[in-house]
């Protein structure tokens, strides 16, 4: 399924506030990414309409299977990314995340695979 940069953003960010703090609601999305609360609804109902999340009664969002897979595709990729560019190229830490965001959904896979090696070899993968 063809999902946009944002539906990526949203699901890697409901994946990294589920790790820290257990629990999701779109108030925390829209926090975290500082966007409105309509826009953030407006998302939250197409990733739901996608089947990549759920949301309870109570407003608590979760990952289903597939968006659990795709939010940790992105976040890997948003990962090794930012590693390569600080690590291997030398960019400072807060360009290589900036950077990092953008291209981690334009990036073939072949290219990713390559970066994700030379940082295997070079042993500053994490």
């Amino acid at each position: 399924m063809a999902l946009y940069e944002s539906g990526e953003n949203y699901l890697e960010t409901i994946l990294v506030l589920k790790e820290r703090k257990g629990r999701v609601r779109s108030v925390d999305v829209a926090a975290e990414l500082d966007y409105s609360k309509p826009s953030v609804s407006r998302a939250i109902g197409i990733l739901k309409k996608e089947g990549l999340i759920m949301v309870d009664d109570s407003g608590w969002i979760s990952l289903t299977e597939a968006g659990e897979r795709r939010a940790a595709a992105v976040f890997d990729r948003h990962n090794v990314i930012k590693n390569y560019l600080g690590g291997i190229l030398g960019v400072d830490e807060e360009a290589a995340e900036e950077d990092a965001c953008r291209i981690e959904h334009i990036i073939s896979e072949k290219t990713f695979m390559k970066m994700k090696e030379r940082l295997d070899e070079s042993g500053k993968s994490g």
